[in-house]
C-alpha cells in the first residue's frame, strides 16, 4: 500500500463517522471489486467466488473455493468511543437548547471539548407495513461542547480537568426562544425528530427509532515535519477495518484463493464488550463459517475438524510509546511509530496471542519481509482487551492479536504512522496467501 493508497484509506475513514457508515463503505469497496452480497436468510452460494453479508455495523466477507480446508480469519471492529444521542434528547439550560448524550465506550472526554461536531447514524422508518433503515449524516457543525473558562475554574491548573459525563458533556444545539416561559423548560423533542425528518425528506410520523451519535468534522491529515504520520478520528479501529477491506480486495484480485478460506469479519460493539447480535461475543461468525463450509460441500464433522487447521488474526490498534509519558510503558516493550506492525501479548489473555499464533505471525512477516514489534502491558496498569479472546473462544482456533501502533487511543483524534498502516494491509494480505500449516505441539 503506497502513500496514495493510505490517503484513499483515510478517505474511507472520513466517510465512516459511525459503524453503520463503515459497514456501508466496506460494502461499496467490495461491490467495486465484484464481490456479491448475499442475503443472510438464504442459502449461501456454492460456486467459487467472492461474497459478503452485512448487518448493521457488521460485515463478513469471504472467498469460496472447493480446494479450501479450514479458514484464515481476520477480525476488526467498526465502532469507536463517542457520544450517542439519547432517546429523548432535547433540553434547555441557561437559554441554550441542548441534546442529551450518553457516553459510549472508554471516551477521553476532554478531547471532545470545543470541537465542531456533526450528527450521524441510522434512522428506523415505518410505513406501508414495512420497516426501513436509512443512513443519516449531518455534515455540519450542529453540536458543540464548550469548556468552562479558566476564570471560572481556577483549580484546573493545580488539580487538572475533571468532567462529569452527565453534567459537563451535554452539547449545545442552539439558543432557546427568547419568549420561553422558563430558562429550564424541558421540550418534548418534536423539533429534533423534525430535523431528522427534514434531512431524510420523510414525514416525522415515520421515524420510529434511531441510533445516532456525534462525530468530529475535522478531516484526516498527514502530519509531522515529513508528513509520515496521520491524524484522524476513529483510527481505533477503522485503520484495521479498512486495511482488512483493502487487503481482501487485493486478495480477490490476485487470483490466488489461498490454502484456507480467507474470511474478513468486521464487528460492531467492541468498545462496550461485544455482547450483541453484531458483536464478537455473538454467534454470527461461528454460524457463518459453518455455512461457508457446507457451501463448499463439507459435512459438520469435516467442518469441525477443519477448525484445527484454522488461524485467526484480531487486528486492532496498539499503544505506541508516548514521548511525554514514556514511564507509562514497559521499558523492554517500547513501541515506535513507523517501525512495523505490533504483536500484542498478555499472560491473562486480554489478548489472544500465544506461542503458536505468534509463530504464525512472525513467519508470515518474515516471508513478507516485514519487521514486527512486540507489546506487553505494564503489570501495575490495567490492560485493555480486543475481540481476539472472544473470537478464539467462540471458534476454538488459534488467534494472534496485532495491529498498527498509535498515540492517544480513544481520543476524538488519534495519531498513527503512515507506513504502519501500509504494513498492516500488506501483512493481512500475506496471511491470507500463506500456506503455513497450523498445528499443535506433538
Amino acid at each position: 500500500m503506497k502513500s496514495e493508497a493510505v490517503a484513499s484509506l483515510l478517505e474511507d475513514m472520513y466517510a465512516s463517522p459511525t459503524p453503520y457508515h463503515a459497514a456501508h463503505r466496506a460494502a461499496d469497496l467490495l461491490d467495486g471489486a465484484s464481490f456479491r452480497q448475499c442475503a443472510a436468510d438464504q442459502a449461501l452460494p456454492s460456486e467459487p467466488g467472492a461474497y459478503y453479508v452485512r448487518h448493521g455495523g457488521m460485515l463478513i466477507a469471504w472467498l469460496l473455493d472447493a480446494s479450501h480446508s479450514g479458514f484464515t480469519i481476520v477480525g476488526a471492529h467498526t465502532d469507536s468511543p463517542n457520544l450517542r444521542i439519547k432517546p429523548r434528547p432535547v433540553k434547555t439550560s441557561a437559554g441554550f437548547v441542548q441534546l442529551g448524550v450518553e457516553t459510549y465506550g472508554g471516551v477521553l472526554l476532554n478531547s471532545w471539548l470545543d470541537r465542531d461536531l456533526g450528527i450521524a447514524g441510522r434512522v428506523a422508518l415505518g410505513g406501508e407495513g414495512n420497516l426501513e433503515q436509512r443512513l443519516l449524516r449531518i455534515d455540519e457543525a450542529i453540536l458543540r461542547v464548550p469548556q468552562l473558562a479558566i476564570h471560572l475554574d481556577r483549580e484546573i491548573t493545580p488539580n487538572g480537568l475533571k468532567l462529569n459525563p452527565q453534567r459537563h458533556m451535554v452539547p449545545i444545539w442552539g439558543l432557546a426562544d427568547s419568549d420561553a416561559d422558563s430558562a429550564d423548560q424541558e421540550p418534548d423533542g418534536d423539533e429534533f425528530r423534525q430535523m431528522l425528518a427534514d434531512v431524510l425528506d420523510v414525514d416525522t410520523e415515520r421515524i420510529l427509532g434511531y441510533d445516532l451519535m456525534a462525530y468530529d468534522l475535522q478531516e484526516p491529515s498527514f502530519v509531522g515535519r515529513d508528513r509520515t504520520m496521520v491524524a484522524s478520528a476513529r483510527i481505533d479501529n477503522l485503520v484495521s477495518t479498512f486495511c482488512g477491506v483493502h487487503a481482501m480486495v487485493a486478495m480477490a484480485n490476485s487470483g490466488d484463493v489461498g490454502r484456507r478460506c480467507p474470511v474478513l469479519v468486521l464487528y460492531d460493539h467492541e468498545e462496550v464488550g461485544s455482547e450483541s447480535a453484531t458483536g464478537a461475543s455473538g454467534a454470527a461468525l461461528a454460524a457463518m463459517v459453518e455455512r461457508i463450509a457446507y457451501a463448499r460441500g463439507e459435512d459438520r464433522s469435516t467442518f469441525l475438524a477443519s477448525l484445527n487447521q484454522s488461524i485467526a488474526i484480531s487486528a486492532d490498534g496498539a499503544h505506541a510509546t508516548h514521548p511525554n509519558y514514556a514511564d507509562r510503558h514497559d521499558q523492554e516493550h517500547l513501541i515506535a511509530l513507523n517501525a512495523g506492525v505490533v504483536v500484542k501479548r498478555n499472560a491473562n489473555v486480554r489478548y489472544a496471542t500465544d506461542a503458536s499464533s505468534e509463530a504464525f505471525a512472525v513467519a508470515v512477516a518474515q516471508e513478507a519481509g516485514q519487521p514486527l514489534q512486540f507489546y506487553s502491558h505494564r503489570n501495575d496498569l490495567p490492560c485493555g482487551s480486543t475481540i481476539g479472546p472472544m473470537l478464539s473462544a467462540r471458534l476454538a482456533i488459534s488467534t494472534v492479536d496485532l495491529g498498527a501502533p498509535q498515540l492517544a487511543m480513544h481520543s476524538i483524534r488519534e495519531t498513527a504512522g503512515a507506513s504502519d498502516i501500509a504494513a498492516l494491509a500488506s501483512l493481512l494480505e500475506a496471511a491470507w496467501h500463506s500456506s503455513l500449516a497450523v498445528s499443535e505441539v506433538s
